[in-house]
């Protein structure tokens, strides 16, 4: 099996597998329940521009290390970090996810555990989710005073509708697995007793036996049809974060209390 390791950090990295026409990302940092540095949005994006480099590789499989798929951001890092540098930091983690998303081979997200916040965007890039009785689904951005950018919402809404997406930020909770499976937001809730990578690899090997022109097909044409950029930059937030209520939601994670926003309108 070829393994190619891209950048990495001591606490932290993304690997890459490809073998038998599998291509497999695993998140590492399971002491932080995945959850990205920048750094790592950095390499996730190079890395699904290699997938597409290797013509052998025809399935691509998007996972996180241990009993979490990712807790999306690492939240203490924003604690050190300018409102501009905040900005930098989440056109990094929307470049990691768009370059999953455009990726025109098929793609399956092994949702083992929680997928929050841009892990849930993440998740959401694939396109194939499977999930476990471990997983649980939400972006709660609420707390933490930032503002869902366009790309962010609309992944969201073309799922699920504006009114439930409109639900998980007014109020932060978390989808449980039934949740989850009966929005559409898995494709198969396993039960304890099914072995998610071995359930994965089989549903790949099914993949590969089809027409490889009819999944590019499919693919374009519903990215065709729902695009993630439907309206200009320009009209819609163009920033990520609020000014006053970022920075005071970071310290509260930061110092495990409860937020006290001054922002009223």
């Amino acid at each position: 099996m070829k393994v190619t390791i891209n950048r990495t950090e001591t606490n932290g990295k993304i690997t890459l597998q490809e073998s038998g026409g599998f291509a497999i990302v695993t998140i590492h940092r399971p002491e932080l329940k995945n959850a990205l540095t920048n750094r790592m949005w950095n390499d996730l994006a190079e890395m699904g521009k290699m997938i597409t480099q290797n013509p052998k590789n025809k399935v691509v499989i998007l996972r996180g290390s241990k009993t979490h798929f990712s807790a999306g951001s690492d939240i203490k890092q924003f604690n050190e970090l300018t409102i501009a540098e905040a900005n930098e930091a989440f056109r990094l983690m929307e470049e990691a996810i768009s370059t999953f998303e455009k990726i025109k081979l098929p793609t399956i997200g092994a949702i083992n555990g929680p997928a929050l916040g841009a892990g849930f965007e993440l998740a959401l890039a694939c396109d194939i989710r499977i999930g476990t009785s471990l997983t649980l689904m939400g972006i709660p951005v609420g707390r933490l005073g930032i503002t869902l950018n366009q790309p962010f919402a609309k992944r969201i809404a073309d799922m699920i509708g504006k009114s439930r997406t409109m639900d998980l930020v007014y109020t932060g909770r978390l989808l449980n697995p039934t949740e989850c499976y009966q929005l559409g937001l898995i494709n198969y809730l396993l039960d304890d007793e099914e072995d998610i990578n071995h359930f994965i690899i089989n549903l790949g090997k099914r993949i590969l036996e089809q027409s490889q022109a009819s999944l590019l097909a499919v693919k374009r044409s519903v990215a065709y049809n729902y695009p993630t950029i439907s309206i200009p930059w320009e009209t819609g937030i163009q920033s990520s974060v609020d000014p006053i209520d970022f920075p005071e939601g970071v310290r509260s994670f930061v110092e495990k209390r409860k937020p006290n926003f001054q922002r009223r309108r």
